[in-house]
């Protein structure tokens, strides 16, 4: 029989479980201190890991490079390298480029802007001022420079701030690939063991079936998502530097983001191809970059069904509550890694909402 509850044996038991509670509690904190810097660069390599171990496996099975896991996987993340920095480079070079294109027509006084026409300014509401501003940078840039020199101050360094959280993003995933690459080489004995943790928290029966649904969902976002978003980048990126528009590498960034958020990318080329219009007329060659410029805007109609198709079906709300949220919270990496981690999290609600009240921790997930 148990002691009563208020024997000196309860009380010493009761303490001891305080006690170890405590000591676990503390050591838990410390460990998830020391972790925290590099929580953000385990979990973008873990994703990519996991993306990428199929093309890893495929490649194993045809028996390229000895069929070798460490081979493969070094061989797949430098290729993702050169591919990543390749264009990185060009649209880095074309950023560069225009500012400096900026900087010169703004200090020798290149820079014109045409007069507005008499009817802006019966346009309603914005109208008479829109009128009037545009007027003074027609006929007086240097004197609106001045005018408004404290908001170009604060836009010049907010400016800088986010290239130089890009640049650290980019850093932080060239140093997820290579991590990611550690991950696949012994991916095998990481999928058991993410098996075993699964099978420790929900049973022998569900555990296995909680791994596939989390990394099938990873996987489809990662593919649906950002793949998407960054192939969509390329596309119209590369057609912008070729073209020679001004502030290429900008525009191809806001593609991107537009495609992790779900927006659009003919919110920028459209734009675009009436600038160039208005800019050079309709010429044979304006007229083929316009027609690729926009194709490659609507490319995410097509890769969509195509990519995000395998595996589960993520609401459109979910992953833009996870970029924007995980953009506000971490930064620029915040907005890849926030869609990723908020879809899993809402595919399992959804699998522990549709579980019957009676079902054991062993019985097996409904379909």
């Amino acid at each position: 029989m148990l002691p009563p509850p208020s024997s000196p044996q309860a009380s010493r038991d009761l303490l001891d479980v305080l006690i170890r509670a405590g000591l676990i509690t503390v050591l838990v904190l410390f460990c998830f201190q020391i972790f925290h810097p590099f929580l953000n660069l385990m979990l973008w390599s873990m994703i990519l890991a996991i993306t990428l171990y199929p093309l890893q496996r495929r490649l194993r099975l045809k028996g390229r490079l000895g069929g070798r896991d460490g081979r493969i996987a070094t061989l797949i993340i430098l290729i993702a390298i050169i591919i990543l920095l390749v264009p990185l480079y060009l649209l880095g070079t074309s950023i560069a480029e225009s500012v400096e294109k900026a900087l010169v027509m703004v200090k020798s006084g290149d820079l014109h802007v045409r007069p507005p026409a008499e009817s802006v300014a019966s346009w309603p509401l914005v109208g008479k001022p829109l009128h009037a501003f545009w007027l003074q940078a027609a006929t007086d840039m240097t004197g609106l420079v001045q005018q408004f020199r404290p908001q170009l101050r604060e836009i010049t360094i907010t400016l800088l701030g986010t290239l130089t959280n890009m640049g650290m993003a980019l850093l932080v995933f060239i140093a997820s690939l290579m991590i990611a690459g550690i991950f696949m080489a012994y991916g095998e004995g990481g999928a058991r063991s993410a098996k075993e943790i699964a099978t420790r928290l929900s049973g022998p029966r569900r555990g296995p079936q909680l791994t596939v649904l989390c990394t099938a969902t990873i996987r489809a976002v990662a593919q649906g998502v950002v793949g998407i978003a960054f192939i969509q980048m390329l596309l119209v990126g590369v057609a912008f530097v070729v073209k020679g528009i001004p502030g290429a590498g900008l525009l191809a960034l806001a593609v991107l983001l537009l495609g992790i958020m779900q927006l659009p990318a003919t919110l920028i080329t459209i734009p675009v191809i009436i600038y160039v219009f208005s800019s050079e007329g309709a010429s044979t060659a304006v007229i083929v970059f316009s027609v690729y410029v926009f194709i490659a805007g609507l490319a995410d109609n097509v890769l969509k069904p195509l990519l995000l198709g395998r595996g589960v079906d993520v609401p459109m709300p979910v992953v833009l509550i996870g970029a924007l949220g995980g953009m506000i919270s971490n930064g620029v990496i915040g907005l890849f890694i926030g869609p990723v981690v908020l879809a899993v999290g809402y595919q399992l609600f959804w699998q522990w909402v549709r579980d019957s009240p009676g079902d054991g921790p062993d019985s097996p997930l409904p379909r």
